[in-house]
């Protein structure tokens, strides 16, 4: 990818990073950009070799170390599976976690700012300070598809690899971008619904374990 962008001319590269670089069980919440890097799943590995060669390229460069993104079009996480479950007859469960989430309106703002406008350099947490409960999620959802379960949800404890929260500090995003995220989760919920009804969701990808039917 470094080569490519310096051999196409580019002068400045965007990179979307996981919060999972701090791995799945972090020392401190709010996570602050200080917190030292330790990937645990192939995945962060990856990702995060991917913003160390970034950082070594001499790209001028923006990395954005991502809260939960949503909204239409997204059909991995939680909200898309909550979707797909609820309309087909299908029982659904929540996991005993938190996470902080950011609408995808809000995000590609941040976005607007770092290549259009061209502002910042290295790493930034795009997040909103805040954590909500995944059953506050699903209560959202509910409420946007004008569904009332018969019984509670099951809150299902999270497996060991899984972090409670993850919930990263914005400070350095706010205090340079001027940016924090504006749609409240409700709002966001219920764009995300809209656009799933028009469109469907045939398949999501969620890292919830979910029992054949």
């Amino acid at each position: 990818m470094v080569k490519a962008t310096l051999a196409a001319g580019c002068e400045r590269l965007l990179y979307f990073q996981t919060a999972l670089c701090y791995g799945t069980q972090p020392v401190e919440q709010p996570i602050s950009l200080s917190h030292p890097i330790r990937p645990d799943s192939s995945y962060a590995i990856s990702k995060t070799a991917g913003e160390q060669y970034i950082e070594l390229s001499g790209l001028d460069w923006v990395s954005l170390r991502l809260a939960n993104a949503y909204g239409p079009r997204n059909i991995s996480g939680p909200l898309p599976t909550f979707f797909q479950r609820l309309t087909t007859g299908k029982p659904v469960f929540v996991m005993d976690t938190r996470r902080d989430f950011v609408f995808v309106d809000d995000l590609i703002d941040l976005v607007w700012q770092a290549v259009v406008e061209g502002r910042g350099h290295g790493v930034y947490h795009a997040s909103s300070g805040s954590d909500y409960a995944i059953k506050e999620l699903l209560d959202a959802t509910l409420a946007a598809l004008d569904i009332q379960l018969d019984e509670d949800v099951e809150v299902r404890p999270r497996a060991a690899d899984d972090a409670y929260t993850i919930l990263l500090d914005p400070t350095r995003v706010q205090g340079e971008f001027g940016w924090t995220p504006k749609t409240p989760l409700a709002d966001g919920v219920a764009q995300a619904i809209a656009y799933y009804r028009d469109h469907g969701v045939t398949e999501t990808f969620t890292h919830l374990k979910v029992p054949a039917q």
